[in-house]
């Protein structure tokens, strides 16, 4: 159970560090001056450098299958129907 907390843990944490390079790459401070707005569109960016971030840190701990798992209930999840 605490190998599934440090993955969490340490997937999150990367998907917000490797974001930092990917804005300053997109120069997303210097298109959108509303700080709400670059919150919004950040937030937008993270979540599927989340999801990728997940199963590479879930794979490298041997957890894979249980991500694989519960990533697929997830999207299950926002399925349009």
């Amino acid at each position: 159970m605490t190998k599934i907390f440090i993955v969490f843990a340490l997937a999150g944490s990367l998907s917000v560090i490797i974001s930092d390079p990917i804005l300053k790459i997109i120069n997303l401070n210097e298109i959108i001056t509303f700080y709400p707005l670059y919150l919004f569109i950040r937030l937008i960016i993270i979540f599927p450098l989340y999801q990728v971030t997940l199963m590479g840190v879930s794979f490298c701990f041997g957890e894979y299958n249980y991500f694989k798992k519960f990533m697929i209930k997830f999207l299950n999840y926002f399925r349009f129907r």
